[in-house]
């Protein structure tokens, strides 16, 4: 299999690239505006160089990995996309020239430009959100296949930002999409590492499940960085950090387990850990002819909810996403 990899910079080298390099049957193939940091990943895990985009092309990976700063992204995939790749994987967010701090409805709507310009061209696309892919958020999605909890009614979370994406992107995964929301922002900005405004949601998704989601930069990074709780027809799971325990409590048998990760491991063990299955899951997903696990579309639902907040809290008024910010044409 050949994996090409577009943007070969600190991130791919730390959280793809070992993963990547390896599995036997994976060939890599670089490309980057830096040339040499390309040619020091190839010098440390193997591969191909190639000078342009036509070039990586012409090797005909099954696979490209987008992976350049998030500002550079889009400008990366429309210029792929002229060459009619097989298969684009996104790191996340899909989209966001100003950065992913300053998401911009303008995002959103390049994003799904960009992924209907994918399908016309019959090219597959995918994304990492990883932290899917945490051992709690692993075994919660096993929870609620194999148990009778029924549909999520109420979900609350309380996010630094950090982990915004994530957040809206599991609310998303263990619910539904969001199709109504109401934004509020406080009027001071508040945090250290990353500071902004805070800023409150409440929505409503498509099986008419209820929450809200508060978002802060203010959160201490030495305490959870998310707590989302999922209240179903017949159980709760309450999800802690990236590290955190995870309780559930079952309403059919009365029971309340605390599921602990062992305390030799930290959170930043979990999120490094979570690209490798991430990536592995993807690229098996590849072998085995099957859609992705997570597919490009729910980078453009993550999107879409960024977009409607900023409507929402510019507007002062609620924002129903399928009639203002349509996915489709």
């Amino acid at each position: 299999m050949r994996i090409g990899v577009v943007g070969p910079g600190n991130v791919v080298r730390r959280n793809y690239v070992p993963c990547l390099a390896g599995m036997e049957d994976v060939s890599l193939g670089y490309f980057g505006r830096t040339r040499g940091k390309a040619e020091s990943l190839a010098a440390d895990f193997g591969g191909q160089v190639f000078g342009s985009l036509e070039a990586l092309m012409r090797w005909d990976p099954d696979a490209v990995f987008v992976l350049t700063r998030e500002t550079d992204r889009l400008g990366a995939a429309r210029a792929l996309l002229k060459l009619n790749p097989r298969r684009l994987f996104f790191e996340k967010p899909l989209v966001a020239r100003h950065g992913y701090e300053d998401v911009r409805e303008e995002d959103f709507s390049d994003a799904k430009s960009l992924l209907q310009d994918a399908d016309r061209r019959d090219c597959e696309t995918a994304m990492v959100f990883n932290y899917r892919f945490f051992d709690h958020s692993l075994l919660a999605r096993q929870i609620i296949v194999t148990r009778s909890f029924g549909k999520v009614v109420n979900i609350t979370g309380l996010v630094h930002y950090a982990c915004w994406s994530h957040a809206i992107d599991l609310v998303n995964h263990f619910g539904s999409p969001i199709v109504e929301l109401t934004a509020l922002a406080s009027d001071n900005e508040r945090g250290e590492r990353m500071v902004a405004r805070d800023v409150t949601v409440a929505f409503r998704n498509v099986d008419d499940a209820t929450g809200t989601l508060i978002g802060t930069g203010a959160l201490d990074w030495e305490f959870p960085l998310f707590e989302l709780t999922l209240n179903f027809e017949g159980g709760r799971i309450h999800l802690r950090d990236l590290d955190g325990d995870m309780e559930v409590l079952d309403g059919s048998s009365g029971e309340q387990v605390v599921h602990s990760i062992p305390r030799d491991r930290s959170r930043w063990d979990q999120y490094n850990a979570s690209f490798a299955k991430s990536t592995t899951a993807y690229l098996e997903s590849i072998r085995q002819d099957q859609p992705p696990p997570v597919p490009g579309l729910a980078g453009l639902l993550e999107l879409q909810v960024e977009a409607a907040i900023k409507r929402s809290i510019s507007k002062r008024r609620p924002v129903d996403l399928a009639a203002e910010l349509p996915l489709g044409p």
